[in-house]
């Protein structure tokens, strides 16, 4: 019997199956008891574990009120960080996915020197820490840049606007793009790009009409990827944002729910679970992409 069959019987055994489900239900407990919570007056939180909810039900949507629709003079209500949350989310998947489009497409099919060495760069610049860009991109995005008193890119005046924390997720999110659509596109067989080619089609109208409509099962899946990390981005979001509650995510505004001495459970419960919904939602609904994300970059490099 050969090593593959067996890995295979083991993983497909009855006990496999079973510890994997027993692994998902001690996994998703956590976060049953975060919604449990979220729906208990703050007297029973402050009193008794989530699970005595069972043994004394008491149900109230004040949380979720309070949190989502009051705010103050200092904190306006997560309602609107639940807007600015998209609107950041959205522009900071849209834009890398729009770059890396075209650069997998010239460094998959375009034929120029150097290109090996640049596609090596960009996959290199994955491992560079996040922590280590954000001071010299943040004196970039408020005061410029300046080298031996020549000014070579002024102070666009955007610091606590939008512009820079997609600018920032658009840079972190490059390498990996361009890596999984790179390896995407160059598995497309040459024999359809050298038919479509002799039937006249130019690059432009190549990468439109067969490049783009092939690749959407990767794109879907580093949407995904993308999605997910820029919606549960708290660092990013807290640097570049300046401190403007108007563009501040809602991450921000949930790591300040919690006092010094921490107070307001009840309230971090249910704006945790608020943040945690559309997620969930993208996850469920377009799981299936996860594997063909993770895959779509693993075969040809």
């Amino acid at each position: 019997m050969s090593a593959r069959k067996k890995a295979k019987d083991i993983f497909s055994s009855p006990i496999a199956s079973a510890t994997a489900i027993l692994i998902a239900i001690l996994w998703t407990i956590p976060t049953f008891g975060l919604l449990v919570s979220s729906f208990r007056p703050q007297i029973d939180i402050n009193h008794s574990g989530w699970w005595m909810f069972f043994t004394k039900p008491n149900v109230t949507l004040e949380n979720y009120a309070s949190v989502l629709f009051e705010g103050s003079t200092t904190n306006p209500p997560l309602a609107q960080f639940f807007v600015n949350s998209f609107a950041v989310t959205i522009p900071a998947v849209v834009f890398p996915i729009t770059l890396a489009l075209f650069a997998a497409y010239a460094l998959a099919w375009f034929e120029f020197k150097g290109k090996d060495t640049i596609f090596f760069i960009i996959f290199g610049l994955q491992i560079v820490p996040i922590q280590l860009t954000l001071i010299p991109l943040l004196q970039l995005f408020s005061k410029g840049l300046v080298l031996g008193g020549v000014t070579i890119i002024p102070n666009l005046h955007i610091t606590g606007t939008f512009l820079p924390i997609w600018i920032a997720h658009t840079i972190f999110g490059l390498p990996l793009a361009v890596f999984l659509l790179h390896n995407f596109l160059s598995q497309i067989p040459r024999e359809l790009i050298e038919a479509a080619r002799v039937d006249g089609a130019g690059w432009f109208t190549l990468f439109t009409k067969i490049i783009l409509p092939l690749s959407v099962p990767a794109i879907a899946s580093f949407s995904i990827f993308q999605f997910l990390w820029v919606w549960n981005d708290l660092l990013v979001g807290l640097t570049f944002g300046g401190g403007v509650k108007e563009v501040a995510p809602m991450t921000v505004r949930i790591a300040e729910m919690v006092g010094t001495r921490g107070s307001g459970w009840e309230l971090l419960t249910a704006g945790a679970f608020v943040s945690m919904i559309v997620p969930l939602i993208v996850f469920f609904s377009l799981q299936r992409f996860f594997v063909r994300g993770l895959l779509a970059g693993s075969v040809k490099g």
